[in-house]
């Protein structure tokens, strides 16, 4: 039978169960990564399951996130970091070295493999033909442990790329493209896999743009093959005797098929406050632009960075714009300096910032009130850059520069001749800010900050649960309405008692305190709940409030998958219209839900105001196990077998 890339690695890695889609399967897990922000909660539950030292092939920690050291908690969480990977095994990434993603990619990347990261965005890696998969923490940890990750096996869709882009026009505006057709919910429950003849006229930082931002359809992974520029990408990085030619059979069928010419794309962006709100950027042309930001995991490759240094030789930063570069790494930072950039980009006026995340999660950059805001980030959901009712659109580096050197949204197509800007035969290769494992640990002690608390205790499953409506949301909710982003909370991802206080805080300030007097609730929310970031803080604060059921009409993988860890039912009702029967403070009821979850039965009755309502009852056996036991890791003490 012909397969695709997906389908070869997948089968390589099957650890249990058999490809056919729908089917859970166990996979193993060759890599993972996790960077600051979950990192320090994946961290204690893998001390939780006394491992002495990592089981992967690789792990890498990294710290990219929370860089701002307003006090002594992010700087805490990073030394406590340094000393979890000295002692059980992992590369460490200092602070200041990059984004995970970037790193990642240049320095661990390899074709065939499997990757487990704590961030939604870990398929960039997907970019040099490997199957990268976000998660939650707690899956990350079981990973490193030497426990396989398992996954329902998606619908594999296939984009078959033909021509080539043209000048101004960019890898993000593929995706963008994507996005409009498909929206935010197009890629759940499928992998995104890229084919065809114009696949060849992609780097691999351009391909990893593109997979970067699949996680934004919701997509449980994007990949594109492995080929000669895979070689190239690799070569340059001092890496070549890893690659190796992975590529889909002529006669792969996809479960979905569309067909995307790269020559007939032009300049888009994407609109407050979606990334699938995207339209032309000739139709937005003249809107006045204050703020831009160029990099952060999205688009700050060697050759974006170049591009906007080329761009500004002969042209200024207009006066009232604040152009500010995120680079990737401190490899591509010291890349372009080596050729000239940062100095141009230093004489324009541009502000270059610390290498990591920043902006795209709260953590400084946040644009002054009522500002139109420009970024090359993957993510623009409300609020999300720290401002209250903030104005942030999505864009390439291209339409980036373009409108920073005239002061409004700008077509970059009206820009001089395009600068050709070719990746370097070989890269200057930094490892300075890497900190490889140690091979001898037994001496090694770890450092806790006082911020750093220990994993609450979770119960097992009631078999009775009666409460109320605590809250009821609509459609395609976030992680960050669920528990914000930004510099205030992101100190308190290892501290869950002080982090809950923030549940849904931006849209109801009291939830908080209503679950804790309620002790029992329930949360009833729309389509693709949960969607955006992978941080499992979501689900576990959700957990510690007494939320015990999330009932909606459809659920993001990674939050279903990280409700199940921490015992949360994630219950989907039959019938969605019964959405509108459902409202705040309707008093629910659930019972026998233990002999409800065991049976197969393909439902789970619950009743609200005294009327039956029907939720389906699709978990896998393992799920059900998991919430029988209350979580992941309940159930992994009483069967440690």
């Amino acid at each position: 039978m012909d397969k695709s890339v997906s389908q070869k690695i997948i089968e390589e890695h099957l650890v249990k169960g058999r490809f056919e889609t729908d089917e859970e399967v166990a996979l193993k897990i060759d890599q993972t990564l996790t960077q600051d922000a979950t990192g320090t909660l994946a961290y204690i539950e893998f001390e939780a399951l006394g491992i002495p030292r990592i089981k992967t092939d690789l792990s890498v920690s990294y710290v990219d996130h929370n860089l701002l050291q307003n006090d002594s908690r992010n700087m805490d969480d990073h030394i406590f970091l340094q000393s979890v990977a000295k002692k059980f095994g992992l590369y460490f990434s200092k602070p200041g070295n990059g984004v995970s993603h970037h790193i990642h990619l240049e320095r661990f990347s390899e074709p065939g493999r499997t990757l487990l990261g704590s961030d939604s965005h870990t398929p960039t890696a997907g970019g040099c033909g490997m199957l990268a998969m976000g998660s939650g923490g707690l899956d990350v940890a079981m990973a490193m442990a030497g426990y396989p990750f398992y996954i329902t096996i998606p619908k594999t869709f296939g984009v078959r790329l033909t021509g080539k882009l043209r000048p101004w026009v960019s890898a993000k505006d593929v995706i963008f493209e994507i996005l409009r057709r498909h929206s935010v919910k197009g890629g759940i429950g499928r992998i995104i896999e890229y084919f065809g003849p114009g696949v060849e006229n992609l780097e691999v930082p351009e391909r990893a743009a593109i997979a970067n931002m699949g996680a934004e359809l919701g997509a449980t992974t994007t990949i594109f093959p492995s080929d000669e520029n895979t070689k190239r990408f690799l070569e340059a990085q001092g890496r070549a005797e890893i690659w190796k030619e992975i590529k889909p059979d002529n006669g792969t069928e996809y479960d979905g098929e569309i067909e995307l010419n790269l020559s007939d794309l032009e300049p888009l962006l994407a609109r407050p406050s979606s990334p699938d709100n995207v339209k032309k950027v000739s139709e937005l042309e003249g809107i006045k632009v204050e703020q831009i930001i160029i990099g952060s995991c999205g688009n700050s490759s060697y050759k974006d960075l170049m591009l906007v240094a080329k761009c500004l030789e002969k042209n200024k930063i207009h006066e009232n714009v604040s152009l500010e570069i995120n680079p990737g790494s401190r490899q591509i930072l010291e890349n372009i300096a080596h050729a000239n950039g940062l100095s141009q980009l230093i004489h324009s006026g541009a502000r270059i910032q610390q290498l990591g995340c920043l902006g795209c999660i709260g953590m400084g950059q946040s644009p002054a009130t009522g500002i139109v805001s420009l970024r090359t980030f993957p993510r623009n959901f409300p609020g999300r850059s720290g401002t209250k009712n903030d104005k942030v659109y999505l864009c390439s580096p291209e339409v980036a520069i373009a409108s920073a050197i005239k002061g409004e949204i700008t077509d970059p197509r009206k820009m001089d001749e395009f600068p050709k800007i070719r990746e370097p035969n070989k890269y200057i290769i930094n490892n300075e800010m890497m900190i490889p494992p140690l091979k001898n640990t037994s001496d090694i002690k770890i450092i806790r900050g006082p911020n750093i608390k220990p994993f609450p205790v979770l119960g097992s499953l009631l078999n009775e649960l009666d409460g109320k409506v605590l809250l009821k949301i609509g459609d395609n909710i976030t992680t960050d309405h669920i528990l914000p982003a930004g510099s205030k909370i992101l100190p308190l991802r290892s501290n869950i008692p002080a982090i809950s206080e923030f549940t849904f805080s931006n849209i109801d300030s009291t939830f908080s305190k209503k679950a804790k007097e309620a002790k029992i609730g329930f949360i009833v929310g729309g389509e693709n709940y949960g969607q955006g970031s992978s941080r499992e803080h979501a689900a576990l604060v959700c957990r510690y409030l007494g939320i015990r059921a999330k009932i909606v009409k459809s659920f993001a993988r990674i939050h279903r998958s990280n409700l199940i860890n921490f015992g949360v039912m994630p219950l989907v009702l039959k019938d969605s219209k019964n959405y509108d029967k459902i409202n705040s403070g309707d008093h629910i009821r659930i019972k026998e839900i233990r002999d409800q979850i065991s049976n197969e039965d393909k439902s789970i009755v619950i009743e609200v105001n005294n009327e039956k309502i029907t939720c389906l009852n699709e978990f896998s056996k393992r799920e059900r196990k998991l919430l029988l036991s209350g979580g992941l890791i309940n159930f992994i003490k009483t069967s440690p077998n």
